[in-house]
């Protein structure tokens, strides 16, 4: 018999994106992230269960739990996002839990992983003709990793710049003033001591450990 990780082993489930941004306009998608606990008899196979899945729904992904917790701890952007994100749609006890320990996932290594994937979007914009879109989500993240570093949480909404935001997604902020913001938030992202050298390992640990046994 198939098992569906999703939805039946679904603990977490948010709204990401636009809409969770407060960046929507009309033609926005509804982008779902999500955490499924695999049963824990199905990791004494050879066949491991999967580290992520797709779907049912349009643009829903979703990951198995430890994957998730390893992710968070190596600071990536998008998964610390989800633990932040304003809008819940589901949750199980153990996606309760995981809510309850986020803060556990921190560490000051996030000031060079959401630098590093600004970057990356960054070098993939042509000057000659920018992807706007791109641009502000780029922007975007710089904003989230530097109210990260100096407040100890990422800024999922993006009230007090949607504005500003939006005018580099509709292309009416000249190129060359989105490379001096861009340059400013990186300075900045220096500065800001609110995060810890590492992750706690002890604590995430002894959530998977209870998130498994509970999962017998």
């Amino acid at each position: 018999m198939e098992v569906r990780f999703v939805p039946d082993h679904l603990v977490l489930s948010v709204v990401t994106g636009s809409r969770a941004y407060g960046l929507e306009t009309e033609d926005s998608d509804v982008d779902r992230r999500g955490v499924f606990v695999a049963p824990t008899p199905l990791f004494w196979r050879l066949a491991k269960p999967p580290t992520h899945v797709e779907g049912p729904l349009p643009e829903q992904f979703s990951w198995e739990v430890e994957r998730f917790c390893r992710l968070a701890m190596e600071a990536n952007p998008t998964v610390l996002e989800c633990l932040w994100s304003p809008i819940v749609e589901h949750t199980a006890p153990a996606g309760a839990e995981l809510l309850a320990i986020r803060d556990a996932f921190l560490s000051a290594r996030a000031r060079q992983t959401f630098a590093g994937y600004a970057d990356a979007q960054f070098r993939r914009l042509d000057p000659e003709r920018p992807r706007w879109k791109q641009a502000m989500h780029m922007i975007r993240l710089l904003l989230s990793g530097l109210h990260l570093v100096r407040h100890g949480e990422p800024l999922v909404r993006m009230d007090d710049y949607r504005d500003r935001l939006l005018a580099v997604r509709r292309g009416e902020t000249p190129w060359a003033e989105v490379q001096r913001w861009r340059e400013e938030l990186i300075a900045r992202l220096d500065g800001g001591d609110a995060l810890p050298a590492e992750p706690d390992r002890q604590r995430v640990e002894e959530y998977l450990v209870s998130t498994r046994k509970a999962a017998l």
